[in-house]
């Protein structure tokens, strides 16, 4: 099994490489009007498709922020992250964002909403291994891809 999952991380490495992307995390709830953003972020070794430019791993990353947001706010926050490998282009995908919920055609259309904002100093994206997720899942067995889950939960568990 070692050596099939040394195959697997060797063809996927193929695909994908580390790159630096920047990211902001946003967070809403459908139980009330409070959604958080955070700043924009710079995550120097981040998985990226070479072809596709998809960050790998998003849901790590969206599942530490709504783990944040858990232990410090309200839990059950339904939380994204949106990348770039441009700085200048996240920064016009956050003020897009940012406007839908701050801006007065928006809010008359849907309401009022808490913005708040969680800054790099309160939270920060942590660069996600690429162990705890596997991009060839398909490639792998249901036995395989168990026994990956059960090893990721129990480095998360020692971490």
């Amino acid at each position: 099994m070692g050596i099939l999952l040394l195959t697997a991380v060797n063809v996927v490495s193929a695909k994908n490489k580390v790159q630096r992307v920047y990211a902001f995390g946003f967070a809403a709830s459908f139980n009330d009007s409070t959604v958080y953003f955070t700043d924009i972020q710079e995550i120097d070794s981040a998985w990226v498709g070479e072809k596709t430019k998809f960050l790998a791993g998003r849901d790590q990353y969206s599942y530490q922020l709504r783990d944040y947001l858990a232990k410090r706010f309200e839990p059950d926050r339904t939380c994204v992250i949106t990348y770039a490998l441009d700085r200048k282009e996240i920064e016009k995908k956050y003020v897009k964002m940012k406007n839908r919920y701050t801006k007065e055609k928006y809010t008359r259309k849907y309401g009022q909403f808490n913005v708040k904002y969680i800054t790099k100093d309160e939270f920060a994206f942590q660069a996600v291994d690429y162990a705890d997720f596997n991009v060839e899942e398909k490639a792998l067995t249901k036995a395989e891809r168990k026994a990956l889950k059960a090893k990721a939960k129990k480095q998360k568990k020692e971490k």
